[in-house]
């Protein structure tokens, strides 16, 4: 047999010239996410590609990290109703994982979001919310968490001297009145763990809730246990603590940031909060700012 004849070198060259334009336009032509502060495509890594970058993060401002949460807001979460003074257990993680994140105080923007619509489906305003929102399989259809910053039990509070405050098990609370806030897992407590025989009076905030308990329009309310001890010891001083719930299935219940869903920052938020996890920054605001929430007997 004879060889085949060979191309004529001019033709390799064209096929050549044309391989290398078209491979050029298919990279030039791919979408690169671009880096905020300079302006530059960012990766996964390498010095000016990092998109954990610290204080160039993909964030709503460029150069700003907006942060959200109700209003109002609730001690021992935060203090005197200014998320932004960096007083109360919330606000100080939010600036800790702020500051981890590479923006400093004066870079951080708050904004309010109700509680229900923080973790509701549709395009997120903030970078994260930060607003006692529990981590939960049904939520993360909707939006993305960071990892846990606070384990956390829901807790019975009742005013002194009622049917409600003798309780001491699960069963004793199905006959009592009870209250909490829509949408929270306190309710989800009620109605899934106590499943009382008359349906529990819902409130659109704790304020509400509260008052409802002061006036006798409920025997007891659940919230979580700091919230608890705050509520007696400097709101409805005639309640107690009437005792906390066990962890469902075991699993501890869990605070964690919320983000839009499938939000490029969720991974560099979670390394965020895993590191003041693990250097004990989140133990010691924890004991700063929630050391009175003592322990309370465990209802069964």
């Amino acid at each position: 047999m004879h060889p085949a004849p060979r191309a004529p070198r001019r033709a390799v060259a064209a096929v050549a010239a044309v391989t290398v334009t078209l491979l050029a336009t298919a990279v030039g032509c791919a979408p690169q996410p671009e880096d905020p502060a300079a302006g530059r495509p960012t990766g996964a890594t390498g010095a000016t590609g990092d998109t954990c970058a610290k204080g160039r993060l993909a964030t709503k401002t460029p150069g700003k990290l907006t942060v959200a949460t109700d209003q109002p807001a609730y001690e021992p979460w935060f203090e005197d109703d200014d998320p932004a003074n960096g007083k109360g257990f919330e606000s100080a993680v939010a600036y800790a994982v702020a500051g981890r994140l590479g923006y400093g105080e004066g870079a951080v923007v708050w904004q309010t979001v109700p509680f229900t619509k923080a973790f509701a489906p549709g395009e997120k305003t903030f970078d994260f919310d930060i607003n006692q929102v529990s981590v939960s399989a049904e939520r993360r259809k909707a939006v993305d968490f960071s990892s846990g910053y606070y384990d956390v039990r829901q807790a019975v509070v009742a005013l002194k001297g009622s049917r409600a405050a003798g309780a001491r098990s699960v069963a004793d609370l199905k006959d009592v009145r009870l209250g909490a806030q829509v949408g929270t897992t306190s309710l989800d407590y009620v109605d899934d763990v106590v499943q009382p025989k008359r349906a529990a009076a819902v409130y659109a905030k704790n304020d509400q809730a509260k008052s409802a308990l002061k006036n006798g329009q409920v025997d007891a309310i659940v919230v979580d246990l700091p919230t608890a001890f705050y509520i007696t010891a400097a709101e409805v001083t005639d309640a107690k603590v009437v005792g906390q719930f066990e962890h469902r299935g075991g699993t501890p219940e869990q605070f964690g940031l919320v983000l839009d869903r499938g939000s490029a920052l969720t991974p560099c938020v979670t390394r965020a909060v895993d590191a003041l996890r693990e250097d004990g920054t989140l133990a010691r605001i924890e004991q700063r700012w929630l050391s009175d929430a003592v322990d309370a007997p465990v209802l069964k």
